[in-house]
């Protein structure tokens, strides 16, 4: 069961929005920004993405009040990335989504790494290695 937090209310009536709504655009917001792997999420993420549903809030962590927000997330970097620069751009793009899409004052926007991806390294020297093979195979097929 999802809470839902009141935003505003005026003449023409309330504005509420679920948790889950918050964290999906916390979430997406951090996933745009260059050098963010993945959400890193417990063992429920991981069992939802095997069953073919994408959790959209993987990794995120939500307490909302009245007017307020303070946003956790928990990330995979690339391996290479500067990760207190990385870090920054995540914060305020957080931020700036969340605030614009939903009313709500960030507080704060807390990021806590915990992997590093190593495919990309990994699939670098793979092709490296199958470019330094291919001129071989060729050499032995022309003679």
């Amino acid at each position: 069961m999802s809470e839902t937090i009141q935003t505003s209310v005026d003449e023409y009536g309330r504005i509420t929005f679920a948790d889950e709504v918050v964290a999906i655009i916390a979430g997406l917001a951090a996933t745009e920004v260059k050098g963010v792997a993945a959400m890193s999420g417990g063992f429920a993420g991981g069992f939802t993405e095997m069953l073919g549903m994408k959790n959209l809030s993987k990794g995120v962590k939500v307490e909302i009040g009245e007017k307020e927000a303070a946003i956790d997330l928990y990330i995979i970097v690339e391996y290479g990335v500067r990760v207190p620069e990385m870090a920054w751009e995540i914060q305020e793009n957080v931020k700036k989504t969340v605030e614009t899409m939903t009313g709500l004052n960030v507080v704060e926007v807390n990021i806590h790494v915990q992997g590093i991806n190593f495919e990309k390294k990994a699939e670098k020297a793979k092709e490296a290695e199958k470019a330094k093979e291919k001129p071989e195979l060729e050499d032995t097929k022309t003679k």
